[in-house]
């Protein structure tokens, strides 16, 4: 098989897509089956203005959830959404967490039609479904576009990557949700022990555009004696090598590059395992802040299962030779 794409839904139902007020589309979908690598969702949106004045459209995904044959496989909570520049006025949450897990967010910038948006959500998925009709139940919540920024017409669509070359599962779980007060406190991480693999990073969202932490940041104590802070851990991620891309309301036909999303960090925490995870968090601020393990496990795709034999038959020529000789 190599590398196929098949498209699996798409939908001009303006109900489903961004508009002036929060909504959210759900959809299921019946799929083929075999290793798919990603789920991809392509969009082409024209509005009665610009949708979000200085980000894309990920800026507006304050939620996405995807089920797989009754499991769940990608499990987004933003800490904030928004198409407000006082609240987000770069790049966003979701696009962050996707650009740094090996999938791949991008809106394509155009002057010339700041209210079309046309663009790609690549989310890692890297599961072996079987053969015959797969079911995937997602689920998107829509935050606000700008005032006056009615949907007009579009489409969306959802696609998804075969490739029997991939490596590894990537699962986004469920987020751990922390009120923290103004003090060095303890989180504890909760990690789904039914869910094979290791935990390979740690995405920290706060609830602002602001990280809002003290001078010890924050201590992963299966990783370090002393509390590391957000710019350390920018340095460790690529985050300060300009690793941010996003497009800046269309306001130019190029991609924006920034070193850091104030409010988030993504940890690599090198394939940690065995229960919970444990921090030390100094907070500046009375704020809540989501804790989203990134889970990872190798996987052997094939587009099908070979036709192979179950049962042994032992041989020993030795013992052949053996056989009715005198003892």
């Amino acid at each position: 098989m190599a590398i196929k794409w098949t498209k699996i839904e798409e939908t001009s139902t303006d109900g489903y897509m961004p508009t002036t007020t929060a909504n959210t589309w759900n959809t299921g979908i019946n799929a083929p089956g075999g290793p798919v690598e990603f789920l991809t969702l392509r969009y082409k949106l024209t509005f009665a203005d610009t949708p979000t004045t200085t980000g894309e459209i990920s800026n507006l995904i304050s939620g996405l959830r995807v089920v797989l044959n009754g499991e769940v496989v990608h499990d987004f909570t933003a800490g904030y959404a928004s198409s407000n520049p006082a609240v987000s006025a770069g790049p966003s949450q979701y696009a962050y967490l996707i650009n740094h897990i090996g999938g791949r967010v991008v809106e394509v910038p155009n002057a010339a039609e700041s209210k079309t948006r046309e663009g790609y959500i690549n989310i890692p998925l890297g599961r072996q479904t079987p053969a015959g009709v797969n079911r995937y139940e997602i689920t998107v919540n829509w935050a606000a576009t700008v005032a006056g920024s009615t949907i007009d017409t579009g489409s969306m669509s959802w696609w998804l990557r075969f490739n029997d070359g991939m490596q590894t599962t990537t699962q986004v779980v469920p987020a751990t949700s922390f009120l923290s007060s103004i003090s060095n406190e303890q989180v504890v991480v909760r990690v789904p022990q039914n869910v094979p693999g290791v935990v390979s990073a740690l995405l920290v969202l706060n609830d602002s555009e602001a990280d809002e932490l003290g001078t010890q940041g924050i201590r992963i104590n299966a990783l370090s004696d002393f509390g590391i802070d957000a710019m350390q851990y920018r340095m460790q991620n690529g985050d300060l090598d300009n690793g941010i891309m996003w497009n800046e309301g269309s306001s130019q036909d190029i991609q924006t590059y920034s070193s850091r999303l104030s409010g988030a960090l993504l940890i690599p925490v090198f394939g940690l395992t065995g229960g919970d995870i444990v921090l030390s968090v100094d907070s500046s601020a009375a704020t809540t802040r989501r804790y989203l393990p990134i889970i990872t496990n190798p996987v052997g795709a094939q587009t099908k299962p070979d036709v192979k034999q179950t049962q042994r038959q032992t041989s020993n020529t030795s013992k052949a030779i053996l056989r009715g000789s005198l003892e």
